[in-house]
C-alpha cells in the first residue's frame, strides 16, 4: 500500500511539475507579447473569474473525494457514484443562473474590475464557469478513487491546450494590451471545454455512473459550504487587492498604465515564481488526503498520526529546498525570464514566506480531511484579516511590496492556528523538531546561496549563473539535511522498486 502511496505521489507531482513548467514558460510568452500591462489585465479578468468559480464549485470537489473515501471504507459502491451526482446538480444550480446574470447583466458589474477594460474580456469566461466546475467534480472523484493517472494526464492537457492556443493567437498580431490580454482569455475558456469533454468521457468509460443524489446532499453541502466559503473569500480576496493595490497606487501618484504594470510583475509575474512548491505540495495532499479519510473514519489513530506528520514533514522539506534558490537567485532568473529587476527583488525579498505557504497549504488539506472545515474557515478568515490590513496600512509606504508583506503574514497567521489545532487533535504529533532543524538548514544555505551567487554573478550572464548556481545551493542544502537526518532515500527505494 506505502509502494502506491510513494509511486502515486511520483506520478502526480512529474505530471503537475510539467504542467507548471509549461505555465511558467506561457507566462515568459505572455509578459514579452502583450506586455506588462496586457498581463495586469489578463490576471484581473483570472482574478474575478477565480472568485466566481471557487464560490461554485470549490469545496464540492475535495468533499465528494471525501464522501467517496468514507463510502469506500464501508464498501459502499452506489454512495461513491451518488456523492458525484449530488456534486454536479449544486454546482449547476449555482454556476448557471451566475453565469446567465453576469452575461445580461455585464453592465451592472464593472465594479468589480479596477480597470474597466476587463469587462468584456471577462464575459468571454463565463461558459468556462458551468463547464469547469462540473470538470472540478469529476476531478474530485478521481480523487475519492484514487485514478491519479487520469487526473494528472488531463490537467497537463488542459494546460497543454491552454498554451499551444495562446501562443499561436498572441503570436499571430496584436493591436494593444487589451486584444493580447482578450487572445489570451479565449485560450483559457479552450482549454476549459476540453478537460470538460475529456474527463466526462473517462468518468463515464472507467464505470462512472449517476445515482440519485438525495441521501448524499446533505452531507455534502454540510462538509462544501465551510471549504467554499473559505476559497470564495481566499479569491473574494485576490479581487480585493486587484481592486485596491492599483487603486492605492495611483492615489500615492502613479499613473493608471504604471499601476497595473506594477501589479502585473508583482501579482502576475513574481508570486507564481514564490508558488512553484505548489504542484509538489498539491500532489502529495491529493495522494494523502483520500488515505487519511479513510483511516480517520476507521478511526486508526495510530495511522492518522502518520500521515499527517509525514504530510507536514513532505511540505517543510520541499520549503527547505526551495527558499535558498530563490533567495540567492531570484534576482537573475527574474532578469533572464522577464528582465524585470523588480520581479526579482520581490522574489529575493519574499523567499521565506514560502516555508509557512508550504505548511499553510498541507496543514489545510489534512484538517478538512479530518472534517475540520469549519476552523479552517476561521483560521482563514483571520489570515485574510492581517492581509487586508497591510496592503491599506502599507501600500503608501513601500508600494507593491505591501501585498508580499500581507501575503506572508496571512500565511503565518494561518500555519500557526493549524498547528494549534492539529496538536489538540493529536496530542503525539511532533513536528517542531523537524521544522526547527529546517528553518537552521534555510539560513545556512541562503548564506551560502548569496556568497555564491555574488561571485558568480560578476563572471557570468544570468543563465550561466543559474545553471552554475543553482545544483551547488541544492546539493549544498541536500548535503545538511541528509547530514541531520532529515530524510533518506527509502522512499526513492519503495518508488522503484517493482513490487
Amino acid at each position: 500500500m506505502k509502494n502506491n502511496i510513494y509511486k502515486s505521489c511520483a506520478q502526480v507531482t512529474i505530471f503537475s511539475s510539467i504542467e507548471k513548467g509549461l505555465s511558467f514558460l506561457y507566462r515568459i510568452v505572455l509578459s514579452r507579447t502583450i506586455g506588462a500591462e496586457g498581463l495586469g489585465i489578463y490576471q484581473i479578468c483570472l482574478t474575478v473569474f477565480a472568485l466566481f468559480l471557487t464560490a461554485a464549485s470549490s469545496g464540492i470537489p475535495v468533499t465528494v473525494s471525501r464522501l467517496m473515501a468514507k463510502s469506500g471504507a464501508k464498501n459502499d459502491i452506489s454512495g461513491k457514484h451518488s456523492a458525484v451526482t449530488a456534486g454536479i446538480v449544486c454546482t449547476l444550480v449555482i454556476t448557471v443562473p451566475v453565469a446567465i446574470l453576469l452575461f445580461f447583466g455585464k453592465n451592472s458589474f464593472g465594479f468589480m474590475f479596477s480597470d474597466p477594460r476587463c469587462a468584456d474580456i471577462f464575459i468571454i469566461l463565463l461558459p468556462g464557469l458551468v463547464l469547469t466546475s462540473v470538470y472540478a467534480v469529476i476531478r474530485g472523484s478521481f480523487w475519492g478513487s484514487k485514478q491519479f493517472l487520469p487526473y494528472s494526464v488531463i490537467e497537463l492537457l488542459e494546460d497543454a491546450v491552454m498554451v499551444i492556443c495562446g501562443v499561436v493567437l498572441v503570436t499571430g498580431g496584436i493591436a494593444d494590451p487589451v486584444d493580447g490580454a482578450q487572445k489570451a482569455i479565449i485560450a483559457v475558456l479552450i482549454s476549459y471545454v476540453f478537460s470538460f469533454v475529456v474527463s466526462l468521457f473517462w468518468y463515464i468509460k472507467s464505470g462512472g455512473k449517476f445515482k440519485n443524489p438525495k441521501r448524499q446532499l446533505k452531507p455534502l453541502l454540510a462538509s462544501a459550504t465551510p471549504i467554499t466559503v473559505m476559497r470564495t473569500s481566499s479569491s473574494a480576496l485576490n479581487s480585493a487587492v486587484s481592486l485596491l493595490l492599483p487603486a492605492l497606487l495611483i492615489a500615492g501618484g502613479l499613473g493608471r498604465s504604471e499601476a497595473m504594470s506594477l501589479y502585473g510583475v508583482a501579482v502576475g509575474l513574481a508570486v507564481p515564481m514564490l508558488f512553484i512548491p505548489s504542484s509538489a505540495i498539491g500532489s502529495i495532499a491529493v495522494v494523502v488526503a483520500p488515505e487519511l479519510s479513510e483511516n480517520y473514519y476507521k478511526n486508526e489513530t495510530e495511522k492518522v498520526k502518520s500521515d499527517i506528520e509525514k504530510s507536514i514533514k513532505a511540505a517543510i522539506f520541499i520549503a527547505v529546498l526551495v527558499i535558498p534558490v530563490l533567495f540567492a537567485l531570484g534576482r537573475p532568473i527574474s532578469d533572464f525570464l522577464y528582465s524585470s529587476d523588480l520581479c526579482g527583488d520581490i522574489v529575493q525579498l519574499s523567499a521565506p514566506l514560502v516555508l509557512p505557504m508550504c505548511i499553510a497549504m498541507m496543514t489545510n488539506t489534512v484538517l478538512n480531511s479530518m472534517n475540520c472545515e469549519k476552523y479552517t474557515l476561521a483560521y482563514f478568515s483571520a489570515g485574510a484579516a492581517a492581509m487586508l490590513l497591510c496592503v491599506l496600512s502599507l501600500t503608501r509606504h513601500i508600494g507593491v511590496y505591501s501585498y508580499v508583506c500581507g501575503l506572508g503574514l496571512s500565511y503565518i497567521v494561518t500555519t500557526f492556528l493549524n498547528l494549534r489545532l492539529l496538536k489538540k487533535k493529536c496530542r503525539k504529533l511532533n513536528v517542531k523538531d523537524y521544522a526547527l532543524k529546517g528553518i537552521c538548514v534555510v539560513a545556512a544555505a541562503c548564506i551560502f546561496g548569496k556568497i555564491v551567487a555574488g561571485v558568480s554573478e560578476r563572471f557570468l550572464s544570468p543563465l550561466a549563473e543559474i545553471t552554475v548556481c543553482a545544483p551547488l545551493v541544492l546539493a549544498f542544502t541536500c548535503g545538511i539535511l541528509y547530514c541531520l537526518k532529515m530524510f533518506s532515500f527509502k522512499p526513492l527505494k519503495k518508488l522503484i522498486s517493482r513490487d
